[in-house]
């Protein structure tokens, strides 16, 4: 079976663009992975991708997570609430822009406004990298609100 997916390219070129947004959570805190586990990235990975057909990841070995999460300019940032995790995204640095390569919050924490939060922070922390633009993609397959969020915080679609 073929399932034809659309793909949206968005882009922000400068921090004044990001609209913030903020939830009122009580024990809400986003932390930064800093010691990177392969198996730690893979758990979030499946937990907030798994219905929303992440699937470019699930045939990799231990070592291409190993790889992967240990690249210096990679950064995993992680959503708690009292501890537990809620949510995460990933930070690719490359040579003059940050990739968002993964954003997501895991089913519970949908619909919480706690993803108009999440994004803000994201935001926030890739443009603290020193890049001359964001970027992130979309797709038909994603959260049917994700574009709505990704436009709202002030990232434009391009080609």
């Amino acid at each position: 079976m073929i399932i034809e997916v659309g793909i949206t390219y968005l882009e922000m070129t400068n921090r004044s663009q990001l609209n913030p947004r903020r939830s009122d959570v009580d024990g809400l805190e986003i932390k930064r992975a800093e010691l990177p586990l392969p198996e730690f990235n893979r758990f979030l990975y499946t937990a907030v991708g798994g219905d929303w057909y992440w699937v470019d990841r699930l045939g990799w070995t231990y070592q291409q997570w190993k790889e992967w999460v240990e690249r210096p300019d990679m950064h995993t940032w992680i959503a708690y609430i009292n501890g537990t995790p809620i949510g995460y995204f990933e930070l690719d640095k490359e040579e003059n822009y940050v990739e968002i390569s993964k954003f997501g919050l895991v089913d519970s924490a949908i619909g919480s406004g706690l993803g108009a939060h999440l994004l803000t922070e994201c935001v926030k922390r890739a443009w603290d990298m020193g890049p001359s633009r964001v970027q992130l993609d979309t797709c038909t397959l994603d959260h049917p609100g994700a574009l709505h969020n990704y436009q709202a915080r002030g990232f434009k679609i391009y080609n």
